[in-house]
C-alpha cells in the first residue's frame, strides 16, 4: 500500500471519529478496511508516530460514540458513524498490536500474565474396539490398521489409506477435537475434512454400500471427493446434508441458535424432519428448531470459514456470539457481570493470537474483560 493512500486513511479515520463523514467517506473507509485486511505488509507504510494517533484517537473518542447509542434512538445515517467506528476499533487496533507485539519482541520478553495462550492441532481418535488415542502424543507415520484401511498421521493430518482387504460389515471410527484444538483428516474415499474446536466426527473406515454417510457434532468443513454413484451425507443432531461432490461447511454446535449449511462449490440437498430444500454457492441454509429452513444469500464466505484460515472474522457479530467462539478456541468458561452490550462488531485477527490480544481489542467498545484462572469474566 502506497504512503499516499495510508495517508488518505488517517484523514478519513479522523472524519469517522469526529461525526464529520459523509455517506460517501463511509463507503470509502469499507473500501479501506478490505484493502488493509488483504495487505499483511500495510502496516509497514506507517509510522511509529501515526500508530500512537490512531490508538490515541480510538481511546479517546470510539468508547463514547459506541456507548451513546445505548442511551438514545440512532438515525440510519449516525449509525453507520457507530458501525464505522466498531470496524475502527477491531481491525485498526488488530494493526497495532501486530506492530506492537513485533517492536516490542527484542525490548521486552517478558511473559504476559494471566493470559490464555490460542488453541492448537489437538485430537483424540476413537478406534472400532473402543481404544482411544491422543494424536498429538504419537509419532508419524502408521497409526493403525482398521478394517480396509490403513491409518496414517502426519503433523496434524490423519489420512486413510484404502487397502486391499475385502469387508462385509462397516467398521466405524470417531475424531474429536477437544476445547482449544482442531485437526484435519482424509477419508478413504479421498475427502478432505477440517474439524473445529469442541467437534467430533463419526465415520466408516472404509465406505461400502450404496452411499457414504458420516456424523458431525460441532463445526467441519468438506471438501468432497467426487462420485456420483454414491452419495455423501452428513448427519447432525437435526438435519442430513447430502452431496456427490462439492465443498461446504456445517455449523452445528449445541450452543449456537441454528445449524447453518454454507456452501462454496457444487450443490447440496439439505433435509430436515419437515423439508428439504436445495441449495446453491454462496447460500447458507439456517434450521432452528423445528421451524423451516430460511436460507441466506447475503453472507460473506470469508466470514464462515475464516476459523479454517486461522482467523477470527465477525461482520456485525454480538459479544454472545464472540465470545463463544472464544471459549471454545481458549479452552475457557465465559462469565458476563451486568446487562450484555448490545452494540456489534466488525473485523479480523489471527487465530493464533495469545486472548489478551484479543480482549484488548474487543474491550475498547467500553467492555472490560478480566481473566482468572480458565475464565474471563465480562462486564459492560
Amino acid at each position: 500500500m502506497s504512503v499516499q493512500l495510508t495517508k488518505e486513511f488517517l484523514e478519513l479515520k479522523k472524519k469517522y471519529l469526529n461525526g464529520t463523514a459523509s455517506p460517501d467517506e463511509i463507503q470509502l473507509l469499507e473500501q479501506y478496511y478490505d484493502l488493509f485486511a488483504d495487505e499483511v505488509n500495510a502496516i509497514d507504510e506507517m509510522t511509529e508516530s501515526e500508530i500512537a494517533e490512531l490508538e490515541e484517537y480510538l481511546k479517546e473518542n470510539i468508547t463514547k460514540r459506541i456507548i451513546a447509542k445505548e442511551k438514545s434512538v440512532v438515525p440510519f445515517y449516525k449509525r453507520n458513524l457507530i458501525r464505522a467506528a466498531a470496524i475502527l476499533v477491531f481491525f485498526l487496533t488488530g494493526i497495532w498490536l501486530l506492530y506492537n507485539r513485533q517492536s516490542q519482541q527484542v525490548a521486552n520478553n517478558k511473559p504476559i500474565t494471566h493470559d490464555l495462550a490460542p488453541g492448537g492441532n489437538k485430537a483424540i481418535l476413537t478406534l472400532s474396539n473402543g481404544a482411544k488415542v491422543v494424536l498429538s502424543n504419537v509419532k508419524n507415520g502408521d497409526l493403525a490398521t482398521q478394517a480396509g484401511a490403513q491409518v496414517i498421521k502426519h503433523d496434524s493430518l490423519l489420512s486413510y489409506k484404502a487397502t486391499d482387504a475385502k469387508i462385509s460389515q462397516v467398521s466405524y471410527n470417531t475424531i474429536t477435537t477437544p476445547n482449544g484444538g482442531q485437526f484435519q483428516m482424509v477419508l478413504a474415499d479421498g475427502t478432505k475434512v477440517w474439524l473445529n474446536a469442541a467437534s467430533s466426527l463419526k465415520f466408516p473406515t472404509e465406505f461400502i454400500g450404496k452411499d457414504r454417510t458420516v456424523e458431525l457434532t460441532g463445526e467441519a468443513y468438506f471438501e468432497v471427493a467426487k462420485n456420483k454413484n454414491k452419495p455423501f451425507n452428513v448427519k447432525t443432531a437435526t438435519q442430513t446434508v447430502q452431496v456427490l461432490g462439492t465443498h461446504f461447511n456445517i455449523n452445528s454446535y449445541n450452543d449456537e441458535a441454528a445449524v447453518k449449511t454454507t456452501l462454496l462449490e457444487g450443490s447440496v440437498k439439505v433435509f430436515s424432519a419437515a423439508e428439504t430444500i436445495l441449495i446453491s454457492p454462496g447460500q447458507q441454509a439456517i434450521l432452528r428448531n423445528n421451524e423451516p429452513f430460511l436460507v441466506r444469500n447475503d453472507l460473506d464466505i470469508d466470514e464462515v470459514i475464516a476459523w479454517k484460515n486461522g482467523m477470527f472474522q465477525f461482520n456485525d457479530a454480538d459479544i454472545q456470539t464472540i465470545m463463544r467462539q472464544i471459549s471454545r478456541w481458549y479452552d475457557i468458561d465465559v462469565e458476563f457481570k451486568g446487562p450484555i452490550p448490545n452494540y456489534t462488531y466488525h473485523g479480523k485477527i489471527s487465530r493464533n493470537s495469545n486472548a489478551s490480544e484479543v480482549l484488548k481489542i474487543l474491550g475498547l467498545s467500553g467492555i472490560n474483560f478480566t481473566i482468572e484462572g480458565r475464565r474471563i469474566i465480562v462486564r459492560s
